[in-house]
């Protein structure tokens, strides 16, 4: 597995899922990257920064929304690394969008060398195996046949699709029992013992808490992200990580 060293002050943030119908959890982001690059040392995105990706041709007619988050990202990365992550919702993210903004794509999981130590990060849905029939749509979508063929067809219909598949996600969500959305604990504690890490940092659950668990004799710990909304929840929510030689600190978003 490969390794990211980043010395100093790490900032990790997923599940903001941006979008047309998000503008203050768009502006609250842009206020999150501007602090980024004044205090961090380096930026880790995990996945569903964007609530759905149709493929990275979408930045050459990039609407307002997407447009104004993309220059600030690019701005963001000319001042300290930025890192992006694919989630089960911008699955399709690829080079060329890293290369736009000047970013790099993270490998999944990935193995951080930090100040605090050794720490795997990945956006987390890979656990949620209790979920088979989210499971055996993220197999189908990750298949590199099933992309080439949707990356084929036109951005209307591209969209069309997306936001038929969420509007078909949520009905299905609606009838789920809530804990086979949850990480399965037998797949972290492989997740633990393949890797040999004592502590692990993943988002998509929406379940923003820090687990204390042994495995195998050793004390190990789990950091679940806040998921971001500041748009059609009160009060709004949203927060990032901050992993450096103290530790992981929680951090909310100051919002008014």
């Amino acid at each position: 597995m490969n390794k990211i060293t980043l010395p100093g002050t790490v900032w990790v943030a997923s599940d903001v899922h941006l979008g047309p119908a998000t503008p203050a959890t768009s502006e609250a982001f842009l206020s999150f990257l501007e602090a980024a690059a004044a205090e961090a040392s380096a930026l880790l995105l995990p996945g569903d920064i964007f609530d759905a990706w149709i493929g990275d041709d979408l930045i050459r007619q990039a609407p307002p929304w997407l447009a104004s988050v993309l220059q600030a990202l690019k701005r963001t990365a000319t001042a300290i690394p930025v890192w992006l992550g694919r989630g089960n919702r911008d699955f399709l993210m690829g080079g060329e969008l890293a290369e736009t903004v000047g970013a790099r794509l993270l490998p999944e999981p990935a193995l951080l060398e930090t100040d605090y130590g050794t720490v795997l990060l990945t956006h987390g849905d890979e656990l949620c195996i209790d979920d088979a029939s989210y499971q055996a749509f993220r197999a189908m979508v990750r298949d590199p046949a099933w992309q080439a063929e949707f990356l084929n067809k036109s951005i209307p219909e591209r969209l069309a699709l997306a936001q038929q598949a969420r509007g078909e996600s949520q009905a299905a969500t609606q009838s789920k029992a809530a804990d086979i959305m949850d990480v399965n604990p037998s797949a972290v504690e492989a997740l633990f013992l393949d890797t040999g890490v004592a502590t692990l940092v993943h988002g998509h659950t929406h379940r923003p808490e820090r687990h204390v668990l042994e495995v195998a004799g050793k004390r190990r710990e789990r950091w679940v992200l806040p998921d971001w909304d500041c748009d059609h929840v009160q009060p709004p929510r949203g927060g990032w990580l901050v992993i450096d030689g103290d530790g992981l600190q929680f951090f909310d978003l100051e919002l008014a």
